[in-house]
């Protein structure tokens, strides 16, 4: 392949009206094969009078009923382990995984056969080639390997480009950094808390990653990838250009990438998916530049159909022309937000985890936070944030001005901030779950509320 910015020149750059065109071939053909092979697929689409003839245009893609996880998960435990959706028999798949998992809950489980495999794997060349990623780069992979699909796919497309791969699985940190440095990794691959958590082992190592080798991170697994102040701190810390991907267990892969050109947003794969974004309330679909829910439909993966999924992620869509890339894909503009279900009411304001994230991460003394919900004298809703501190740091005008910005933030909502020892707070390698909610339900017996 050529230095193109493009992995795949013709569809990346394809005109939309023939972009549409492409998607409603696949739409059909992804209705007939689902009707054919999934018996539950096949008694919805029925339900609604869908057939591959009746989709004579996009529009059309609404009379399909949602998908959702519930029903999913529902159908795993009515008919373990992998429900209702499986599109071929199970004894032919080559891969298993499972999503990062629920406290107290079954993992989603899902298969893949070897043609799923090969889109997965293509789906995260789109990204890597878009972030700049070539053939002479050497790339680390911060990630456990274990059933979580995490980056499974994208180690697989390193391959497929041509690069050296370095998996980094059953390392420690310190172990990871060492390995970074001594092999001369170009890029890392990670989620946005460990980049961070690798950028402080490395000051304790006596490292300085920023004169070091790496030239690009790519980001995934939360939606700090896209909230600028900790992107920015990624960056600073390491050196070099910080990515934002997204992907999903249960689409097996990636479904939006950012650019090289950091567009400040999050191009969409329309080549493999169509994304819609629904009023979460009313299900109605909201325009350019309003804030609703990711509803996807894969074409890529065969073994498990997926038309309308809710994923709950709340996004933002922009037209193409909002990045000067040239893809004709359009974006989400600040990556993933959030979830619809991350918001917590508090004293009657809504507060977002992503919110909070922002303007912690604006301090660089921070090494690590969580965020505290609970009742106080059994009537009264509070919050509060635990930080650890870097040594040196004003503890006294620094938790003030954080309570300031974020009660600023919050319609003047109070946000305590209290620090805690080094090392109090838990660490993570996979997906941080900084938000502990405690609070008890007025009246009862001290029952959690939620876990996040």
């Amino acid at each position: 392949m050529t230095d193109s910015p493009y992995w795949n020149p013709r569809h990346e750059t394809m005109p939309r009206d023939r972009l549409e065109a492409l998607q409603l071939r696949k739409l059909r053909g992804l209705v007939g094969w689902a009707t054919q092979r999934v018996p539950w697929h096949a008694e919805r689409l029925r339900a609604a009078g869908v057939t591959p003839d009746t989709l004579r245009s996009l529009d059309d893609l609404r009379r399909i009923p949602f998908m959702t996880r519930d029903e999913w998960m529902a159908g795993q435990d009515e008919n373990p382990p992998f429900g209702h959706v499986l599109a071929a028999p199970a004894d032919v798949a080559i891969r298993y995984h499972t999503t990062s998992g629920t406290t107290g809950r079954t993992p989603l489980r899902v298969l893949d056969s070897m043609k799923d495999w090969e889109f997965i794997a293509e789906a995260w060349c789109y990204g890597f080639w878009g972030f700049g990623v070539r053939p002479r780069d050497i790339v680390f992979f911060a990630f456990s390997y274990g059933t979580f699909v995490g980056f499974w796919g994208a180690h697989y497309a390193c391959e497929k480009i041509g690069c050296l791969v370095l998996p980094g699985g059953n390392m420690t940190t310190e172990q990871r950094v060492a390995m970074i440095l001594d092999m001369g990794a170009t890029v890392v691959c990670s989620t946005p808390t460990y980049a961070l958590r690798m950028a402080q082992e490395a000051r304790t190592m006596g490292v300085d990653l920023v004169s070091g080798p790496v030239k690009r991170l790519i980001l995934s697994g939360e939606p700090a990838g896209s909230i600028p102040a900790t992107k920015a701190l990624i960056e600073r810390q390491w050196g070099a250009k910080a990515g934002d991907t997204a992907g999903m267990t249960e689409l097996g892969t990636i479904m939006m990438f950012e650019s090289e050109n950091q567009p400040g947003g999050t191009h969409i794969i329309e080549d493999h998916y169509i994304e819609e974004v629904v009023d979460p309330a009313t299900d109605q679909p909201v325009g350019y530049g309003e804030m609703g829910e990711r509803v996807v439909t894969s074409f890529g993966r065969g073994f498990i159909p997926v038309l309308r999924y809710r994923t709950r992620d709340l996004v933002v869509k922009v037209p193409a022309s909002t990045s000067d890339c040239g893809r004709t894909w359009d974006l989400y503009e600040g990556g993933i937000r959030g979830r619809v279900d991350d918001m917590k009411l508090v004293r009657g304001t809504n507060v977002y985890p992503r919110a909070i994230e922002g303007i912690m991460r604006e301090y660089p003394e921070v090494e690590e936070f969580q965020v505290h919900l609970y009742t106080a004298e059994d009537i009264r809703d509070e919050i509060e944030v635990l930080v650890e501190l870097s040594d040196g740091a004003d503890v006294e005008a620094m938790t003030r001005a954080m309570a300031k910005k974020l009660a600023d933030a919050h319609e003047g909502l109070r946000i305590d901030v209290r620090t805690v020892t080094h090392q109090t707070l838990p660490r993570f390698e996979l997906k941080a779950k900084r938000l502990v909610d405690d609070r008890t339900l007025i009246g009862g017996q001290g029952e959690k509320r939620t876990q996040a």
